[in-house]
């Protein structure tokens, strides 16, 4: 992949930040992946991240991670391409 889409280029999953430029609706993942989207569940489009950061560093933001909360994989683009949870049994 040569076109940058996202701020992270790393190789693992981050911490995303999105929001949807039909709507406006905004929302947040600990599965977030370089040059991937999340589909927004209001317009159906794919949604690239505006801000990503490292998991382990998630600026206060860590009550947000819950480890019990269900990856919505159809809505996942990471996901859609592997055919299976990106998550891979972490989180």
């Amino acid at each position: 992949m040569s076109e940058q889409k996202t701020p992270y280029q790393g190789e693992g999953r981050c911490f995303g930040e999105y929001k949807c430029d039909m709507c406006n609706r905004k929302w947040m993942s600990a599965s977030s992946w370089a040059n991937m989207g999340q589909e927004c569940t209001k317009c159906k489009v794919n949604v690239f991240p505006h801000t990503q950061r490292p998991l382990e560093k998630p600026d206060g933001l860590d009550e947000h991670l819950d480890p019990s909360k269900v990856h919505p994989q159809h809505l996942c683009q990471k996901c859609k391409s592997l055919g299976r949870c990106c998550r891979g049994g972490g989180y």
